[in-house]
C-alpha cells in the first residue's frame, strides 16, 4: 500500500480543488447544477481517485485510478474552458487554471509512466 498523503501529485489535486471551489462560488447561480456541479465533481474526482488508487495492492490497479484521475483533469479543463467561452470566467484567470491543470496532467502521465516500468 502507498502513502497517497506524500504523492505531490495527490497534495497538488488537493490545492486545485480549493482553487476551483473558489471559482465556482463566483458562477453564476443558475449554473448550480450544470457546470458547477459538474465541475465540483470532477475537481474531487482527481486526488480522491490517486488516494483510492493508493490503497490498491497491485501496481496494474494504481494506474488505472491514475489513469481515471487523469481523465478528470482532461474534464476539468474541457470545463475551464468552456467557462471562458460563456464569459463566467475572464481568460487571464483561464490560462492561469488551465495552465496549473496542464502541469498536474503531465506530473500524473510521468507518475504512470514510472510504475508501468515497475510492471
Amino acid at each position: 500500500m502507498r502513502n497517497f498523503r506524500k504523492l505531490d501529485v495527490w497534495v497538488d489535486a488537493r490545492h486545485l480543488v480549493k482553487e476551483i471551489y473558489l471559482l465556482t462560488s463566483k458562477l453564476p447561480q443558475n449554473e448550480k447544477f450544470g457546470l458547477i456541479s459538474q465541475i465540483n465533481r470532477c475537481v474531487i474526482s482527481i486526488p480522491a481517485n490517486i488516494a483510492e488508487g493508493s490503497a490498491k495492492d497491485s501496481t496494474k490497479d494504481f494506474i488505472r485510478f491514475l489513469q481515471i484521475s487523469l481523465g478528470s483533469t482532461y474534464e476539468l479543463e474541457t470545463h475551464i474552458i468552456l467557462c471562458s467561452d460563456l464569459d463566467y470566467v475572464n481568460e487571464k484567470k483561464s490560462k492561469l487554471i488551465i495552465n496549473k491543470i496542464q502541469i498536474l496532467q503531465r506530473r500524473i502521465s510521468a507518475l504512470i509512466n514510472y510504475n508501468r516500468k515497475t510492471l
